[in-house]
């Protein structure tokens, strides 16, 4: 990423939708972006593509939901609002409609313990949060729910959310998360995944760093040796 998308979080909301819809993990003007700035959020407005957006269309909003700066934000932006409420160390959140997390979603159940790095989540699972309506302050209480402790979750029948420390932390959660959801889909398919024990999936996190205490780490990031 350049040193200005770093410096600029509006150029870095073009750049991670630009390279989500590259990844096939939007598809039209499905899913949306938020980020910190300062104390006020930003977020992709309502119909937000790649090829429609620029710098002038990111919506800025107060942590109360009020818009400040921009048209009209996603239709979610009660989910991020909740979210960044929610979770003070959270600086962005991602929001997709990813195939295989789209699939899995629509089992409503977590992704379990098949793979150690699920650990790097935050947890022994991923957890689907309860479906609700799109866009409703319904649908923001159980994805804030379902991230307790957690850097990613499914939304039942929807898709998925990650969080992270930075939006490119988030972008790569959300990686991360849909090769992982594809990957159980793939081990279904082929038998019953056998699931690692709680005991090792702790001893797996704890070398992450982060088991059991919801730090918005990078699932990349190596464990500890």
């Amino acid at each position: 990423m350049a040193a200005d998308d770093a410096r600029n979080p509006r150029d870095q909301i073009l750049s991670v939708l630009a390279r989500l819809e590259e990844k096939n993990f939007n598809h039209g003007s499905s899913g949306n972006i938020s980020c910190r700035d300062g104390a006020s959020i930003l977020i992709t407005p309502t119909g937000a593509n790649a090829a429609n957006m620029t710098t002038e269309r990111v919506v800025a909003m107060t942590g109360a939901g009020d818009v400040i700066g921009g048209g009209i934000p996603s239709s979610e932006f009660h989910m991020h609002v909740a979210i960044l409420r929610a979770f003070p160390t959270a600086q962005a959140v991602v929001h997709t409609h990813a195939d295989a997390c789209v699939a899995l979603s629509c089992l409503r159940k977590p992704i379990p313990a098949f793979h150690y790095q699920v650990a790097a989540f935050g947890g022994d699972d991923v957890r689907c949060a309860r479906y609700a309506t799109f866009g409703t302050p319904e649908l923001a209480e159980a994805a804030v729910e379902a991230l307790r402790d957690r850097t990613v979750c499914l939304l039942a029948n929807h898709g998925m959310i990650a969080i992270g420390k930075s939006l490119e932390a988030a972008f790569n959660n959300t990686v991360k998360l849909e090769t992982l959801a594809r990957q159980y889909l793939l081990a279904m398919q082929a038998g019953t995944p056998v699931l690692l024990p709680s005991e090792e999936m702790a001893r797996v996190g704890a070398r992450y760093g982060n088991y059991g205490v919801g730090l918005l780490s990078d699932p990349d990031t190596p464990p500890r040796r």
